[in-house]
């Protein structure tokens, strides 16, 4: 009998979603052309809420360039299992409960999900809690457990080494200190590949916290070997020093007259040097538009190895990357786990022996 198979897209978007589930329904429909595909609208909304459209080969023609997600997206946070729906639901079913009681009522044989770390333990809970579900790791944050990369971190990269080119220019020519910041929640990978693809003088990520003096020192010796100007590449959860043991509301407190990060620092250098600085915030540019012809590959080799576990029955899995090859791993192993940038990361040994600066 021919499967009948769920997918969504849930959280932010980023690059490669699209590509992904090309992958998926090609190599499902290429084993058996009686597939039924059932594509969720607006990620686990969809799911709750019985929302969702029968997909055909047409659906994913023409997709493998095309940025965001053909099926939308959303958030959909739930802290507890026990947490309650939205008020036209029925009374007393949970979240949970009403997705796996779509899952049910679609008699589907897996449930594919494309997102990130909050996707992720969604998906471990579906997964406990009967469903057969595959996870594919999505997230320009590149914050996920048990791969090596993320389909989207690629791409964003990519987009954010081009802002800052572009900014060099205009720092040469006025002579200023450039901050540049960068996505990636509440890791650094996105501002440290970045930053060193594109030749930034500082970079400053959530996993070194930073000294503003230092930062300045670090400045005033490039102003003294007559360099014109400076870029700083700063992750948008990066902390100083002073920052790093403040919970939540403190910091926002501490922060209350700055729009972010990077006008933060603006204010604590502004204090302590003469050379003129100017913030740009790239934002959301960095997770949008088309895939980059890496992660094209990258989300087509995750999208097939996704329908051979399906075809498998080998469930409870996200496909994920190491070195070269694709691996399944147990969800369960990894829900809510994050991949934080190791102070001995190559990358960073690397840009130190160049003479980055890491704000330490």
């Amino acid at each position: 009998m021919a499967l009948k198979v769920g997918m969504l897209t849930s959280g932010g978007d980023a690059q490669g979603l699209n590509s992904t589930m090309r992958g998926v329904s090609r190599a499902l429909w290429n084993d058996d052309p009686e597939t039924k595909i059932f594509g969720f609208l607006n990620g686990y909304y969809g799911l709750m809420h019985s929302s969702y459209r029968h997909m055909h080969d047409y659906d994913f023609s023409g997709i493998l360039t095309l940025g965001g997600t053909i099926l939308g997206t959303s958030r959909q946070p739930f802290k507890i299992v026990n947490d309650p729906l939205y008020d036209d639901q029925p009374e007393g079913i949970t979240r949970l409960e009403a997705m796996i009681q779509t899952y049910n009522d679609l008699s589907l044989d897996a449930l594919v999900v494309l997102g990130g770390g909050g996707t992720q333990k969604t998906a471990n809970l579906l997964s406990l809690g009967g469903c057969n579900i595959i996870h594919l790791p999505k997230t320009i944050d590149n914050d996920l457990s048990g791969t090596d990369l993320t389909f989207g971190f690629q791409s964003a990269v990519n987009i954010a080494t081009e802002v800052i080119d572009g900014i060099h220019t205009t720092a040469t020519s006025h002579g200023r200190v450039f901050i540049v910041e960068l996505m990636g929640n509440r890791v650094g990978w996105l501002a440290l590949h970045a930053g060193v693809a594109s030749g930034a003088d500082v970079i400053l990520i959530p996993e070194i916290p930073y000294n503003p003096i230092k930062v300045v020192q670090a400045l005033q010796v490039r102003e003294k070997e007559k360099k014109r100007f400076s870029i700083i590449a700063i992750a948008e959860g990066a902390k100083s020093i002073e920052e790093v043991n403040m919970d939540e509301d403190e910091l926002k407190e501490y922060r209350k007259n700055t729009h972010s990060v990077a006008y933060h620092l603006q204010n604590q250098l502004e204090e302590l040097m003469i050379q003129e600085i100017r913030v740009c915030v790239p934002g959301h540019f960095q997770r949008g538009g088309t895939p980059s012809a890496f992660d094209r590959i990258l989300t087509t080799k995750l999208g097939v190895e996704a329908a051979n576990a399906v075809i498998e029955g080998d469930f409870g899995k996200m496909i994920g990357v190491a070195g070269q090859k694709m691996i399944r791993v147990p969800l369960q192993e990894i829900a809510g786990n994050t991949k934080r940038v190791s102070l001995d990361d190559p990358v960073i040994l690397a840009a130190r022996k160049m003479g980055v600066f890491f704000g330490d």
